[in-house]
């Protein structure tokens, strides 16, 4: 890259860099979702997206950093932190993820959206919520559709995840779960990292724990699934010149894997770990604030309702998948 070209990205990054900080504290403030406030603020500002001025660094934001953002995700999770979950609670939860996203694929049709649509929200279900949609966007096939798609994946999942911060605590309690149970329920089952954190410690610091935990496991659940994305999306793997057609690894994943080991295999003094993440959280504001400004409102309501009830029916079947594991199997 030029200097010319790193100074061009500067207008556009800068704005969408903006849009995250106030995002930030308007969520702080307001006890409202960031990711939320961060995809409103991007949206009002989209007359700004095919600005020359702009574009370039909205574009960088919206992809470059998002990557960058979930590869230091990596730095939340150890290796022992899963293995102390145990081996039931891990399968459990993991075969959900694998559920969600089966449920996605096979009633796409019958939400008249297409199987990329259903990995889409399947995987931002069953995983981690907003950064899970922004991790599997990136693998799919670039297009107009695949940002509106996001945008409204991001902001289903982001207001089902409020709705079950306030109500799953309940339910639990309803279920008469004991406190690891209840925290297995939430972080099994709540979309985004925050409202699980949210649930978790509302009901109890064990429960908390508990949640923190399982949701951090669900989001290490981000790697094999990228991985496995791209052939699921590929109707033939042969090129028509002949040609063998190979899946390049994404770099974020192998930057994600790394930080997951090095974490695990290391001590990193808190100061830098906790910055790191800090970053982390900020990349993933900024490139939703990006995809924000890329977005028009008009094609979201041309989008029509149907693809929000597959989403609520991923739910849930995840909810039931979970509270079943709980009874029977965990």
């Amino acid at each position: 890259m030029t200097r010319s070209e790193s100074f061009a990205l500067i207008p556009g990054t800068m704005l969408c860099l903006g849009l995250a900080i106030v995002a930030r504290f308007l969520g702080s403030h307001y006890g409202a979702p960031t990711m939320l406030f961060a995809l409103l603020l991007g949206m009002s500002m989209h007359f700004l997206a095919s600005s020359p001025r702009f574009s370039a660094g909205i574009a960088f934001a919206s992809k470059m950093l998002l990557r960058i953002g979930v590869a230091l995700l990596g730095l939340r999770l150890t290796l022992s932190d899963v293995s102390g979950l145990g081996f039931a609670t891990i399968l459990w939860v993991a075969s959900g993820t694998v559920i969600s996203i089966l449920t996605g694929i096979a009633f796409s049709r019958v939400f008249r959206t297409d199987r990329a649509f259903g990995i889409l929200t399947g995987g931002a279900v069953g995983i981690c919520g907003a950064s899970a949609a922004l991790a599997i966007s990136a693998i799919l096939p670039q297009n107009q559709q695949t940002e509106r798609n996001t945008i409204l994946t991001v902001v289903s999942v982001t207001a089902l995840s409020t709705i079950a911060m306030i109500l799953y605590p309940l339910i639990a309690g309803w279920l008469a779960l004991d406190m690891r149970q209840t925290g297995i329920f939430l972080g099994a089952t709540i979309h985004d990292v925050a409202q699980v954190v949210g649930a978790g410690y509302s009901v109890s610091a064990e429960a908390g724990d508990t949640a923190t935990l399982v949701k951090l496991f669900r989001v290490a659940l981000l790697v094999p699934i990228v991985l496995i994305i791209p052939f699921a999306l590929s109707k033939n793997a042969v090129a028509p010149d002949g040609r063998t057609l190979h899946h390049p690894l994404p770099l974020f994943v192998v930057g994600f894997t790394l930080l997951v080991s090095l974490n695990s295999l290391i001590d990193i003094p808190n100061l830098i770990r906790d910055t790191l993440i800090s970053a982390s959280s900020l990349c993933l504001v900024t490139a939703i604030a990006g995809l924000g400004v890329k977005t028009s409102l008009v094609s979201l309501f041309q989008f029509g309702f149907k693809p929000l009830g597959l989403i609520l029916l991923e739910t849930a079947i995840l909810a039931t998948w979970i509270i079943a594991g709980l009874f029977w199997v965990i």
